[in-house]
């Protein structure tokens, strides 16, 4: 019996230390190993969203935008919704939106691995203006109700269903202008074209298109758990460095959560598949905007929007003034620009850093 008892001990005392929270010797491990992990689960989904965008026949720029960008996000998602129930609404908000500000830079990191033209110039597509204009609609809500009157109901604020409709009617409005489209940009020789393949002629050849979804839940779900042990552990780091959850959110957090897309990105464009690599993370950003609204139904104490600090708000009108950058870059669609990846890869990078620079001091 005592033998009994002991080994029931020492499963336990396992239990507890596998448990979070986690030491935070344990947690900065954690941080870092998940993070490579996501990397590679992020090339798998590449490869797999690239084949299910052709076989689908919804295209790279929708494709990558809803379910690539949806299955990138899921960490994040996870995330916030962890730090909101845990009480930590600063965390919770400034990881959804610092996810927006790394994501955006990482068309500028993507960019360099293409030399043939900038990014942008390649990846015309009409629907990728539209998500732009989807993505600064929706932080403009963040911020227009985080200054407007803090009222709930049951707990949530108005605005967060706002959101999830204004989502919707926008992937409403960009599937029609992509079944009908009544824009089209100017094909040059740089353009790259999304033309699906034939089937039966991409590297997934003899697996069922069935089987490929089951594989792109599989690794998403992976991204998932991933975000749900980043968020124990920078809940750690944040109470036991002191550091605020404003920059916890925004530089570690974020750019973690930001790992997901700027990998799929990069290995999209080695891939050739240059729609899917703009896509996914402009789509991947309007999920993150609209995290904002699950952190505020996970969070039992008020209005998410309204927990959010002065740093956070700053955070957010970052994020979106990059977003402008952005869509400005695929408008012009500058062949060649400053250090071969255009201006707005440029401005991209110089208005990060300045944003960072502006938390730390």
């Amino acid at each position: 019996m005592p033998v009994r008892k002991a080994q029931q001990k020492e499963e336990v005392d396992m239990l507890e230390a596998l448990s979070p929270p986690w030491p935070l010797g344990w947690s900065v491990a954690i941080f870092v190993l998940v993070a490579a992990v996501t990397v590679v689960a992020s090339v798998r989904m590449t490869s797999l969203g690239d084949v299910l965008a052709d076989r689908t026949g919804w295209g790279e720029a929708v494709f990558g935008a809803v379910f690539f960008g949806l299955a990138t996000s899921l960490s994040g998602i996870v995330m916030t919704a962890v730090s909101a129930l845990g009480d930590q609404p600063g965390l919770a908000y400034s990881n959804a939106v610092g996810g927006i500000a790394a994501q955006t830079l990482a068309l500028a990191v993507a960019d360099f691995f293409y030399r043939r033209a900038n990014l942008e110039h390649a990846a015309a597509s009409s629907a990728n203006l539209l998500f732009c204009c989807l993505l600064i609609g929706l932080l403009s809500v963040v911020v227009l109700t985080a200054l407007g009157p803090d009222v709930t109901l049951l707990g949530v604020h108005p605005a967060s269903v706002g959101m999830i409709a204004f989502y919707m009617g926008g992937l409403w409005l960009i599937r029609q202008e992509n079944e009908q489209p009544m824009w089209q940009a100017v094909r040059t020789r740089e353009t790259v074209v999304d033309v699906p393949d034939d089937d039966g002629a991409d590297e997934e050849d003899g697996t069922g298109t069935g089987v490929l979804w089951v594989r792109f839940l599989a690794v998403g779900t992976v991204v998932a758990v991933g975000g749900w042990a980043l968020a124990e552990a920078a809940g750690v780091i944040v109470e036991s460095t002191g550091l605020s959850a404003g920059l916890v959110g925004a530089v570690a957090m974020g750019a973690v959560n930001a790992i997901p897309e700027t990998v799929a990105a990069v290995a999209a464009v080695r891939r050739g598949a240059m729609t899917l690599a703009v896509s996914a993370i402009i789509g991947g950003n309007s999920l993150d905007a609209l995290n904002v609204a699950v952190g505020d139904v996970f969070y039992r104490g008020g209005s998410l929007y309204h927990a959010a600090s002065a740093d956070e708000l700053f955070l957010t009108v970052g994020a979106l003034l990059m977003t402008v950058v952005l869509l400005a870059g695929l408008i012009i669609r500058q062949t060649k620009g400053w250090g071969r990846i255009g201006f707005e890869g440029v401005l991209l990078i110089v208005l990060y850093l300045g944003i960072l620079g502006v938390l730390t001091f």
